[in-house]
């Protein structure tokens, strides 16, 4: 059996990408996106004793990241972190959304935390609803709920 923090560092390795962009969809910055992803390896390595099930790393690893993501945002909340053009090479390097699809990612930055962050792990990474829920620490049925309430939002957003 391996060691729980040696399958944490493989996740993290196997999933630079994700991790950097689940980060980045918060904060819209490269630089700050990087230093989240890191204050949240340092975060998770200082605590890899409290995880109880090694196969839970990833979920549990999201939750972390994810914490430090909102956490950033809502101390920074009165700073502009980036203008829609610095948005243009994030958009080209990330296969999921084409430029045309800048719209669309501003308008998801609009939604509330729950919404947008229920959004980004759906579409953005793909994940299923169950390990939304485990992320987010929420039922299943409640994901669903946010999940079809901030398509409504978005809906709404993109029509005005």
């Amino acid at each position: 059996m391996q060691d729980t923090t040696q399958i944490l560092i493989e996740f993290i390795e196997e999933n630079q990408e994700k991790l950097y962009r689940i980060a980045f969809s918060y904060v819209k910055n490269e630089d700050l996106a990087l230093d989240i992803v890191q204050e949240s390896i340092e975060k998770a390595l200082r605590n890899i004793k409290t995880l109880k099930h090694e196969e839970y790393v990833k979920t549990w690893f999201y939750r972390i990241l994810i914490n430090e993501s909102l956490q950033f945002v809502r101390l920074n909340k009165n700073t502009t972190l980036c203008q829609v053009e610095d948005l243009k090479d994030y958009i080209e390097w990330n296969d999921n959304i084409t430029l045309d699809g800048i719209d669309l990612y501003n308008n998801i930055s609009k939604l509330k935390e729950k919404l947008r962050t229920v959004i980004i792990l759906r579409f953005f990474e793909d994940l299923k609803i169950e390990e939304i829920a485990r992320i987010t620490k929420t039922s299943p049925n409640t994901v669903k709920s946010r999940l079809y309430k901030g398509l409504e939002e978005l809906r709404k957003l993109i029509k005005m």
